[in-house]
């Protein structure tokens, strides 16, 4: 552990942050992974929902830096081309 007050406090800040992030991160996964269910039973509703709600998870991370904005665009493209190829 740190000794230096300052040292203390950005220890303490950055577990904060990586709980943050985490906690974010597992929340992309779960709304990818209902965006892939979804185009799997051929459930074209579920998954536009689906999908609308991912793209809005998927923004707010990238707007604070949880993950890259390319990354964010790149599997919004991804999900978006496999909704629109349900049938």
């Amino acid at each position: 552990m740190a000794n230096h007050k300052s040292a203390i406090k950005r220890h303490k800040q950055s577990l904060k942050r990586a709980a943050r992030n985490r906690a974010a991160k597992t929340r992309i996964k779960n709304v990818v992974k209902a965006v892939r269910a979804a185009v799997l039973q051929k459930d074209k509703d579920t998954a536009a929902q689906a999908l609308t709600a991912a793209m809005s998870v998927l923004d707010k991370a990238a707007g604070k830096g949880v993950i890259h904005w390319k990354k964010a665009a790149r599997k919004i493209s991804r999900l978006t081309k496999a909704v629109g190829s349900v049938e």
